[in-house]
């Protein structure tokens, strides 16, 4: 042996993957290596020519030394450049118990409710905090940046008002960001965005109009009357309010608003250099139909209890496609928790005094530096003060000096500076502070306000019981453990939801992302404090560049939806510059998500489907036909490789040169990327842009909805169409080019998990990666095979990384449906496969390369033992209306709660195969009632009766 041997820089890989249980998987499938299995598998026509450009991997141990050097090169000022972002205290409870949980940030989206009781419960918190600081009946779940809420909000008051203008107001105040995002959107849905004073605004006619409460510069407003004069005249009002002014101004509704909308990061999120945070979007009962994004709401289950559930969901995008609300999918939950579980904690006292401190210290500043003469711009604020000093030498020597002392300014004009005052300021620096700016006096001994009496809360905020209970430590530790067990996440089973690729997020690749040099930095802080994070972003592109063949990559995107959306404005930007405006024809296969149709209707483009084959493939004659009868018109197809049916079509090559020999571009959607990497390049097989979905095949976790990061990679002559930013411009970007996201780098907090991944693994563990993924995948396909049909398959009878059992036949001999099957594996353990995507009627399984054979044989087992149990039903032995499918999932509670009347025994119910025994997990509530539900929508916390009746 050598010391080679005893140093191995590739022990990650098999961390991630269960290397020992390959010659067994491959004996099951009649293989006799990988390479032979995979010559079976993926067509030869896909293949890359080349192994992945990468370096060799890094232990864990090197990556994160190597990262933390990298982290190192940041300087984390104190930050007092506000704009949206700011320094905040996330309590440590808070921190260890969910940030830093698995339990948490491993979940999936809440679709199968009756395992997902703790987090619908913390988002339904959120949603109270929202619902009480704004004043509004209705909240959302979380969006994904104020930015994109506030385009959310111009296309909601297009969706639900009256007038018949095209014109949208956006007050002058408003955050720049939020402004480049705002034009951005408007262009596509064809609105005309006029920017000016909020007094002016009703001396247009508009549609609908955006104000800003606490403005870009500090000052805070009196909108009612403008409010009330655009009302008058048929305009739908949103308001942009900071959160934490909102628990000290009155609330945007009792100004007259119909939608309020803004970041909630001031509740305990760190800044991470412009996210993840999660937006809240809170508006009028009547629009609720109307919405973006989810709502959870109170339900009751099969015994009648209250449950939770995300609601009205038919306004989304993956079942009214086109005609969606939004394109949104993945959301901010995990940021929404900490922002609502941030509020429970402290409770409303606590969260007063908070901003009572954060305005007082404000005020402090101010008043100091007007009593020494200094020209304070505004008189009335909350947390922001902008000096005048006359002259820009004067400001810029204070700005300078400022930095020199540790602390960022904004600059708001040559002349104008601004300091905004934060939950992490203290007296002592507000004392530095006051001399910085040249004044002499001290800080005064009592607190004063610097809000006008009639922009002041009334009434109480956050009186519900869940935010006056669990204020010391111990209860509110208690009070998580309780939520996190009424949930299923990834540290209890495999979650094999198709098209989602839950795979392993490791320790060792989210531990950077509370280090305090990535968590801390504001997004515009000055670029020689963020040089750390250039490296890691200029390191995460040449990654993913290498990974994908394309010659640049957009970090922007913060989620899945953001991605394709991006991905499109490039090549409708492409088409523009080059004298094709009229190129807005978009191709879309019927087999696509639904996002893909929802994104392509934002940018303004008339979709045409093409059909698929029987074997799930595009039809490439029907592409063909369509391509060419709308040559002159053709802006793009939207294609997902391999396939929403997990499967890889061989004719890739030739449908990339349908499109382009007709004058389109070829968007490729990155939801199946598991099955790419290393072994095929999507630029390389003809894809001209492609959004990746780092949550999933690039290991940031989903966080139980969100957060979620969507850059895109493009080919030369799409690069310069990528988004800039207007605050702080994207490095290699193209000027002018409008933003996506709120911030330059969307939620760059959480890309140092790809990173690692990508470090750790290096080019051979990438590769394996892939090839254990449809190694996985056919195993799962092959065992379920006799008793489940394999809906679609490719080369060989081979699937790719996921594979469509069909249920149909189940309902149609035994009434049995796939939502029986998917809440009947609760009680064995596991969540289910995604139920009724592509295909109403089946599940389609996607098991990723980080399971191990046991685990999966569990799946299996469960799948089996089900598969007995329909038959049972459809022999007459069970009844079918009462057996243990449609009376899943079973709880705790149906156990012991009187005479036991079921022709199937307690056992059967609750124990169907012995390994459930030894690690049982107990759904919180019975089958959850969605009809109810929709019917009778509630979405804010129940009193504490309804739980106790």
């Amino acid at each position: 042996m050598n010391f080679n041997d005893l140093f191995d820089p590739n022990e990650f890989a098999p961390r991630h993957i269960s290397f020992a249980d390959e010659a067994a998987l491959l004996a099951a499938l009649g293989e006799k290596s990988m390479a032979d299995f995979v010559d079976n598998t993926v067509p030869e026509s896909i293949r890359m020519p080349s192994e992945l450009d990468l370096p060799d991997a890094l232990t864990e141990a090197d990556a994160l030394a190597k990262l933390k050097g990298i982290a190192a090169k940041n300087r984390v000022n104190k930050s007092y450049i506000g704009l949206g972002y700011y320094p905040t205290r996330l309590p440590n409870v808070i921190l260890r118990n969910v940030l830093e949980n698995p339990g948490w940030y491993t979940a999936y989206t809440p679709y199968q409710a009756e395992i997902a009781q703790g987090r619908l419960q913390a988002l339904l918190n959120f949603q109270q905090v929202c619902i009480d600081l704004t004043g509004f009946e209705v909240a959302g779940a979380s969006l994904l940046d104020e930015a994109t809420a506030a385009a959310e909000a111009m296309a909601m008051a297009k969706r639900v008002g009256k007038s018949k203008s095209n014109r949208f107001f956006v007050d002058d105040r408003v955050y720049p960001q939020t402004l480049d995002v705002m034009k951005t959107r408007a262009k596509y849905f064809g609105f005309e965005l006029v920017v000016g004073g909020f007094q002016t605004a009703s001396e247009g006619e508009y549609f609908g109009a955006l104000f800003q409460y606490v403005g870009k510069d500090g000052d805070v407003a009196d909108l009612e009357n403008a409010i009330g004069r655009l009302k008058e005249q048929g305009a739908v009002v949103a308001v942009a309010a900071d959160v934490m002014s909102l628990v000290l101004l009155k609330p945007p509704a009792e100004l007259g608003a119909d939608i309020a909308l803004g970041n909630t990061q001031r509740f305990g999120v760190p800044m991470g250099f412009g996210g993840p945070h999660a937006a809240y979007f809170a508006f009028k009962d009547e629009f609720k139909r109307s919405a973006p994004g989810r709502i959870i709401g109170v339900s009751k289950d099969a015994s009648g209890k209250p449950a939770l559930r995300m609601a009205l969901s038919t306004r989304e995008q993956h079942i009214r496609r086109e005609k969606a609300t939004s394109n949104i999918c993945t959301a901010q939950a995990l940021l929404a928790n900490l922002a609502g579980i941030y509020a429970v904690y402290h409770g409303p006292e606590g969260v007063k005094r908070i901003a009572e401190r954060i305005h007082a210290l404000a005020c402090a500043f101010a008043a100091a530096l007007v009593s020494d003469g200094l020209n304070v711009v505004h008189k009335v604020f909350f947390d922001t003060v902008a000096v005048d000093f006359g002259s820009a030498d004067k400001a810029d020597a204070v700005y300078r000096r400022a930095l020199d002392a540790g602390y960022n300014l904004r600059r708001v004009s040559e002349t104008v500076l601004a300091a905004a005052f934060s939950e992490e300021s203290t007296p002592a620096e507000t004392a530095e502070l006051i001399a910085l700016f040249g004044g002499k006096a001290e800080m005064p001994s009592e607190t004063s306000t610097c809000l006008s009496e009639n922009l002041r809360r009334s009434g109480k905020i956050l009186q519900h019981p869940v935010f006056n209970r669990y204020h010391t430590e111990h209860e509110m530790l208690r009070y998580l453990k309780k939520l996190e067990e009424r949930d299923l996440a990834m540290n209890r089973s495999m979650i094999s939801l198709g098209s989602c690729t839950m795979k392993l997020n490791a320790t060792a690749e989210m531990l950077p992302i509370t280090w305090p040099e990535f968590a801390n930095l504001h997004p515009f802080a000055p670029a020689d404090q963020a040089e750390g994070y250039r490296e890691l972003l200029r390191g995460l592109q040449t990654q993913l560049e290498a990974v994908t063949g394309f010659d640049a990559i957009c970090l922007q995107p913060n989620s899945g939806a953001s991605g394709e959306y991006t991905g499109l404005l490039a090549i409708r930007r492409y088409h523009e510059a080059n004298g094709g405006a009229n190129r807005n024809v978009c191709l879309i296969p019927q087999s696509a998500h639904g996002t893909n149709p929802a994104t392509a209707a934002m940018l303004g483009m008339q979709i045409i489907v093409v059909k698929t084959d029987e074997k799930g493939n595009v039809d490439i004659a029907d592409l063909k036909e369509k391509a060419e009868a709308n040559k002159e018109n053709l802006g793009a197809l939207m294609i997902t490789y391999p396939s929403t049916h997990g499967v890889y079509e061989e004719g890739i090559r030739d449908i990339c040169r349908i499109i382009h020999d007709n004058g389109g571009q070829v968007y490729m959607d990155g939801a199946n990327m598991n099955a790419q990497v290393g072994i095929m390049q999507p630029a390389e097989v003809g894809a001209d842009v492609l959004h990746m979905n780092l949550h999933k095949t690039f290991c940031i976790p989903h966080g139980g909805g969100g957060p979620g990061m969507g850059p895109i990679g493009l080919k030369a002559h799409l690069a310069p169409f990528a988004p800039s930013h207007t605050v702080a411009p994207v490095e290699g970007a193209t000027a002018g080019m409008g933003a996506v996201s709120a911030a330059p780098y969307g939620s760059a907090g959480i890309l140092p998990i790809t990173w690692m991944y990508i470090t750790m693994m290096g080019k051979q563990g990438m590769r394996q990666a892939t090839e254990w993924a449809l190694l996985n995948a056919n195993y799962v396909a092959k065992q379920l095979s006799a008793d489940y049909p394999i809906l679609y398959t490719g080369k060989n009878g081979r699937v790719a990384h996921e594979c469509i059992v069909d249920l149909r036949p189940f309902k149609a001999e035994s009434g049995i449906t796939e939502t029986d099957i998917a809440k009947r594996l609760m009680d064995y353990g596991f969540h289910a496969p995604t139920v009724s995507f592509p295909v109403a009627g089946t599940l389609m399984i996607e098991p990723t390369e980080s399971e191990s054979k046991a685990e999966l044989d569990r799946f299996i087992a469960a799948l089996k033992s089900i598969k007995q149990e329909v038959l049972k039903v459809q022999n007459g032995e069970w009844p079918k209306e009462d057996n243990p499918l449609v009376n899943a999932p079973h709880t705790a509670f149906n156990l012991t709660d009187g005479e036991w009347t079921h022709p199937y025994t307690r056992e059967e119910a609750v124990f169907p195969l012995p390994y459930v025994r030894e690690n049982k997990f107990w759904p919180s509530v019975n089958r959850v009632d969605d009809v109810f539900g929709d019917r009778n929508l509630v979405c804010s916390c129940p009193p504490v009766e309804a739980y106790e009746d």
